[in-house]
């Protein structure tokens, strides 16, 4: 594909697994010129053999969402060798699980610094390329952990909340440049997501024993939320690249109705006592 190419280009970060892989692959499917993006380029098997299953071709390119000159290098050679970029698809990100009390600061910074700083990077390195294009769409994975907060996983909300704020004060203004804004809020997604929580939470020897019967639950509790209701990857993929070229981006794109029934608690409910029964109501009661 040369420069100025005719047809539609997507980028896409965290792309190894997951919804950033089926997302690559549901937006090729669709017709995109896609860039999937990852940090480690050794996990690019998955997606070159989804691609293969496919049949659709995909430009697998390094991107490390935490490195300003890596975001800067990835994008220039895109309008190098595209001359446009239509859709960012903001997907990397890292979950973290653990009682406040337990958090060391600088594993706040890591969580901070993957899921809401990298949004910011990558994004501030695209829009003027939009901008200039009166044209582009910014789409985000957000969660419902970025309107609703939960248990044990206040840093991970703390960053995801960051993201919305920053995104619903960002499409207004971007709006009058031709650029639309999408907050893209999944619930539960059979990924290796619990897996990872439960590696990159807090070490054992941070652990604090008053928790460990409300955390032992509320995993439990966790675990089988995303079996009994849990989206597939590609559900959410094909979703997402509906959302990119359909006629009307809302700002906010819940994946499921299950996500919306949850969220609408906090929109008619303005106390949040709500929100607070519900989260209450997944931990045991202590003695």
């Amino acid at each position: 594909m040369q420069k100025n190419s005719r047809k539609k280009v997507a980028l896409i970060t965290g792309t190894s697994s997951g919804i950033g892989l089926a997302s690559a692959i549901a937006m090729a499917q669709a017709g995109y010129v896609v860039v999937a993006t990852m940090r480690n380029l050794a996990k690019a098997d998955a997606l070159r053999q989804a691609a293969q299953l496919a049949a659709v071709e995909i430009d697998i390119q390094h991107l490390d969402v935490q490195d300003q000159a890596s975001i800067e290098q990835t994008v220039h050679r895109i309008m190098q060798s595209y001359g446009r970029i239509d859709v960012l698809l903001n997907n990397a990100g890292a979950g973290y699980f653990a009682a406040l009390e337990e958090v060391r600061i600088e594993e706040v910074q890591q969580v901070m610094d993957v899921n809401f700083y990298g949004v910011l990077r990558v994004t501030q390195a695209v829009l003027p390329h939009m901008r200039e294009a009166h044209a582009g769409r910014i789409l985000t994975v957000s969660s419902v952990g970025g309107l609703i907060g939960q248990p044990f996983n206040d840093i991970y909300c703390a960053a995801k909340f960051a993201v919305e704020g920053m995104m619903e004060s960002l499409a207004p203004v971007a709006q009058r440049f031709g650029v639309q804004v999408c907050l893209i809020e999944p619930g539960p997604v059979n990924t290796e997501f619990v897996a990872n929580v439960r590696a990159h939470g807090s070490r054992p020897e941070q652990h604090i024993d008053d928790y460990a019967v409300m955390r032992d639950a509320y995993l439990a509790g966790t675990e089988q939320a995303f079996a009994s209701m849990g989206q597939t990857p590609q559900a959410v993929g094909e979703f997402i690249a509906g959302l990119a070229d359909g006629a009307h981006l809302p700002l906010r794109a819940p994946t499921s109705d299950f996500v919306r029934s949850i969220i609408a608690r906090k929109y008619v409910d303005t106390s949040g006592d709500s929100v607070l029964a519900l989260n209450s109501s997944r931990l045991p009661a202590l003695k």
